[in-house]
């Protein structure tokens, strides 16, 4: 049996070859005792939310090269949820947080890496970065790129929903063409994610208030200064973190997660947190439910006054203090877990101890704790007859949280769409629109469409609306997503017919079929499950894979 010299002689001889194809990409000699460090670079043109992601790829990359480190980059892909909004398109983008997630594990673990920076952009880059580094549990660290500035026209700012919303006032005949076409024309005026507290804003609030990206980072502009330089901080941040071996799995806790509920309710944001932060859970193994967001929605105040039901966007936050501003206010008040761990190295209360305790005077995107927009948070979690796994309604910006209607029921997104703009929906109907879950979309499309169509038709306060699809960020209203069980595997929701009454009462928290035991047994019975819209690629495995969203939507059960 050969000794301990010759066994480390034998293994420097067999990674040889390897050494050889490093040498081709820049390394020397000294380079092979550095700790290598993925950059995974979700750069693209597809979107304006990733557009200037190379640029701070870049300046990660110099810093953990300046650091000690030997940087590789490597791309991920994305796609624009503006984009495909109401389109079939549509449907891959939640397959795409687990192409995301597997992408970046498969090439950090094949190439054995000892870190990896994250740079990302568009809704499903975060979610999707973040599985994959609870996953792999090596040090990491997420460089969100940034918002974008909001357009301006007619006095008020506009986001990418403004014209979502613009749509529906020109079916109602609120507005003219020529109106509709400059707020479609002004609506995004250059890089960065769409500027309300939506899924990107929301998820890059999620990974500061988790400690998993710089302080003030996720409320900046994708086009200032300051972006760029956090992006080269983040990288000298990580070196260290390599060195200390600090790894996600000590800092993505249970105090951690519960830091990002209380956040979300905090700011306002969108219902999409809570299918992404039941996924990272899973990935890091913290046990995380449904009724962990209603517990501490009870006891967390709407502060911030921001888009898609307030006045203000992201960068307005940003000016006003940012997330950690928020943070701060949360942990005065004791809703915030002071002892997490940041990526810094310091505890979340360490991260805050010059933050004021109060939000600055002669600003209004931040209220006190003792003057908030809303008592309590705003994503409630309803169950019932209809939703006995779960469902997620955005009860903030509304005016009526209760309603029973008649029930107008679409099997499709695109069937709803023409309705609304057909002005076939009155005051008074409960909305639904199934078939559109995880598994029967596929992909769980987002409602944007429609609920945006339905706000600018007026009927905001005047129609409920249930789906077991998603929402954008964007979206509000009376609207009830994430119905579990979905159609597709013979939920209640596939047993409802049109003109069925249905409740949904968020202050008692029920969504409920008003149809006896009996008739339902019966359609049950008459039911069958719909055909498999997709048999080969992407869309047909995950159709075959994927778990409900009561689970977080993953596929790897």
């Amino acid at each position: 049996m050969p000794d301990r010299r010759s066994q480390t002689i034998t293994r420097g001889v067999q990674r040889a070859p390897n050494r050889a194809m490093l040498r081709a990409v820049g390394f020397g000699d000294a380079d092979f005792e550095k700790p290598i460090v993925g950059v995974a670079n979700a750069y693209s043109t597809i979107t304006p939310c990733n557009v200037g992601l190379d640029t701070l790829a870049r300046r990660a990359e110099a810093a953990l090269r300046a650091a000690g480190m030997m940087p590789q980059t490597f791309g991920t892909i994305t796609v624009s949820d503006g984009i495909a909004m109401g389109t079939e398109g549509m449907k891959y983008s939640l397959v795409s947080r687990e192409v995301i997630a597997d992408s970046i594990e498969t090439a950090c673990s094949a190439q054995c890496m000892d870190g990896v920076l994250v740079v990302g952009g568009c809704d499903k880059n975060m979610p999707g970065a973040m599985i994959a580094i609870a996953r792999m549990n090596i040090p990491a660290l997420f460089v969100y790129g940034g918002t974008i500035k909001p357009g301006r026209y007619g006095g008020r700012d506009l986001t990418v929903v403004s014209v979502f919303e613009a749509v529906g006032e020109y079916s109602a005949g609120k507005i003219d063409a020529a109106e509709l076409l400059e707020v479609e024309r002004r609506a995004c005026p250059g890089a960065g994610s769409c500027g309300g507290m939506f899924t990107a804003n929301t998820m890059s609030a999620i990974f500061e208030a988790m400690g998993m990206s710089l302080p003030y980072s996720s409320t900046m502009a994708a086009e200032d200064a300051e972006k760029a330089e956090s992006a080269g901080r983040s990288g000298t941040v990580l070196a260290d973190a390599v060195r200390r071996r600090l790894l996600p799995r000590q800092i993505l806790t249970r105090q951690a997660l519960e830091n990002a509920i209380a956040v979300t309710m905090a700011i306002g944001g969108s219902t999409n947190a809570v299918l992404h932060l039941l996924a990272i859970a899973r990935a890091a193994g913290v046990p995380l439910v449904l009724d962990d967001f209603e517990t501490i929605r009870e006891r967390v105040p709407v502060l911030c006054d921001l888009k898609p039901f307030g006045r203000f966007v992201t960068t307005d936050l940003h000016h006003a203090g940012g997330i950690p501003q928020v943070m701060k206010i949360l942990l005065v008040h004791g809703v915030l877990h002071g002892s997490a761990l940041s990526i810094t190295g310091e505890t979340i209360a360490e991260v805050l101890r010059h933050v004021p305790d109060t939000p600055r005077a002669g600003q209004e995107v931040i209220r006190p704790w003792d003057r908030p927009l809303y008592p309590q948070g705003h994503l409630a979690i309803l169950r019932g007859n209809l939703a006995s796994e779960g469902s997620v309604a955005k009860i903030a910006g509304v005016q009526r949280t209760r309603l029973t209607g008649p029930a107008r029921v679409f099997d499709s997104e695109e069937a709803c769409l023409d309705a609304v703009l057909g002005g076939r929906i009155t005051a008074g109907e409960v909305v639904v629109i199934r078939y559109e879950g995880p598994r029967g979309g596929p992909g769980m499309r987002e409602m944007l469409s429609p609920t945006a169509a339905i706000i600018g038709a007026g009927l905001g306060d005047a129609v409920g609306l249930v789906t077991d699809g998603r929402f954008s960020g964007g979206s509000h209203g009376l609207v009830v997503g994430h119905v579990a069980p979905e159609a597709a595997v013979g939920g209640a929701i596939a047993l409802v017919q049109d003109g069925d009454s249905i409740t949904i009462d968020a202050d008692r928290r029920v969504l409920q079929l008003e149809v006896a035991d009996g008739e339902l047994a019966r359609r049950r019975k008459a039911w069958t499950p719909p055909p498999a819209k997709y048999t080969t690629g992407v869309l047909a495995k995950y159709t075959k894979l994927v778990s409900s969203s009561s689970l977080g939507a993953v596929t790897d059960l």
